[in-house]
C-alpha cells in the first residue's frame, strides 16, 4: 500500500496533480475540500456546519475533518493506497492520521510539498475563480486562506521532515514537468 500526502498552499496544483497521480498509480484520492463540498452540496448537518466555516475562510475543526477522513478510508478497504490532499493541516491532524493508519497496519510513505510562491498562487486562484466561481476563491477569502497556510499549516512540514518523509517539488512550470518530478519522487519509495 502506498500512502502519500500532497502538500501545498491553495492554488499550488494539488488537485490537478492528484488526478494525474491517481490515474498512474491507481490510488484513491481523499481531498478534504472535496469531502467538505460534497457534504455541503448534499446539505448534510455536517455540511451546513462546514459551509459557514469555509465561507468565512476558516479551517474546519480537527474532530470533524478526521471523522470524515476515516470514514472515507474505511469505504475503500481494497485500495492500493491513498493520496491525502489538503490534509493534514495541523500537527495534531498529522499525529491522528499516523495513529489511524498505524491501527490499520499502514503508514504515510511520503509527503510531497508543491513549492509555489504567493504571487503565483494569487494569479492561479484568480483564474480558477473566474472559471469555477468557488466561493472560497474570492480575493478576501483567498488572502485569509493563504495567510492561514503560511502561518499555521506550513508547520506540519517539519513534523514529516523529522521522519525523513518530506520532499519538496517545484510547483511552478508546465503541468507535465511537475508531474514527472512527482513521479520520480514516488517511484523512489
Amino acid at each position: 500500500m502506498l500512502n502519500l500526502v500532497l502538500f501545498g498552499p491553495p492554488g499550488a496544483g494539488k488537485g490537478t496533480q492528484s488526478q494525474k497521480l491517481i490515474d498512474k498509480y491507481q490510488l484513491v484520492h481523499i481531498s478534504t475540500g472535496d469531502l467538505f463540498r460534497a457534504h455541503i452540496k448534499n446539505q448534510t448537518s455536517l455540511g451546513q456546519q462546514v459551509s459557514k466555516l469555509i465561507a468565512d475562510g476558516e479551517l474546519v475543526p480537527d474532530s470533524i475533518t478526521i471523522a470524515m477522513l476515516e470514514e472515507e478510508v474505511d469505504k475503500n478497504p481494497d485500495a492500493k493506497g491513498f493520496i491525502f490532499d489538503g490534509f493534514p493541516r495541523t500537527v495534531p491532524q498529522a499525529e491522528e492520521l499516523d495513529k489511524f493508519l498505524k491501527d490499520k497496519g499502514a503508514k504515510i510513505d511520503g509527503v510531497i510539498a508543491l513549492d509555489v510562491d504567493q504571487d503565483e498562487l494569487t494569479r492561479r486562484i484568480a483564474e480558477r475563480h473566474k472559471i469555477s466561481g468557488r466561493p472560497d476563491d474570492d480575493a478576501e477569502k483567498l488572502k485569509k486562506r493563504i495567510d492561514e497556510y503560511f502561518t499555521k499549516t506550513i508547520h506540519v512540514l517539519p513534523y514529516y521532515e523529522s521522519q525523513g518523509k518530506l520532499v519538496k517539488v517545484n510547483g511552478i512550470g508546465e503541468i507535465e514537468v511537475i508531474f514527472s518530478s512527482l513521479c520520480e519522487v514516488i517511484d523512489s519509495y
